[in-house]
């Protein structure tokens, strides 16, 4: 252990795996930590007939460890069918890894959450779930305001949502126009993939 870290987490770390965008992702998701700030975006490239993952990558704005979970989930996923993907968890990753420091837990837990909403959204992709408050909520969570180094929800940002359909209105309120500029396309991509409208209004 260098640092804690087990040798399986610097081998990722220095050599991650799946790391980089994905051209032809069907589907993305953004996660974002309030304990350290570190972001992740996972791509998945999902196939029909079964249904089943056959590809998936990452980009990661951390750690150490955000790094090397990252990289972990993506080779964990890879092959698995949906329901198998829903079935993993935390443990599940760190055991993989050989262990983490507990303070760096919740880098784990931000991999995890990633790969949970990237199968929501696939759920709404394909017809199977409707977009709904929790969902929403869930996706925008992932999103940090700059101002207050929490997620856009919890720093209270998102002052309401309406949701009809597959028409968004989001009501946001932005303290600085540096903060706006990277709230609002960080909204778009982390709606990307999903057939939504998003009407945003600043109060």
């Amino acid at each position: 252990m260098k640092f804690g870290y087990s040798d399986r987490v610097m081998e990722l770390f220095r050599n991650p795996k799946n790391a980089g965008p994905m051209e032809d992702a069907n589907v993305t998701a953004i996660a974002g930590s309030m304990a350290c700030g570190d972001m992740l975006k996972m791509y998945l490239k999902i196939e029909d007939d079964p249904e089943r993952i056959v590809k998936a990558s990452f980009e990661s704005y951390g750690c150490v460890a955000n790094i090397a979970t990252s990289s972990m989930i993506t080779q964990m996923v890879e092959g698995k069918t949906i329901e198998e993907a829903k079935k993993i968890g935390f443990k599940d990753e760190v055991d993989a890894l050989g262990g983490l420091p507990k303070i760096k837990y919740h880098c784990a837990s931000l991999a995890v959450q990633a790969l949970r909403i990237a199968l929501s959204k696939w759920g709404v992709i394909k017809g199977e779930r409707e977009v709904d408050e929790t969902l929403t909520r869930e996706i925008l969570r992932g999103i940090l305001d700059p101002v207050t180094d929490k997620d856009i929800v919890t720093a209270g940002v998102v002052r309401s949502l309406k949701i009809e359909g597959r028409l968004l209105e989001i009501s946001l309120h932005i303290e600085s126009e540096e903060a706006k500029e990277e709230i609002l396309p960080a909204i778009d991509e982390a709606f990307e993939k999903m057939d939504v409208d998003i009407d945003i209004e600043e109060v």
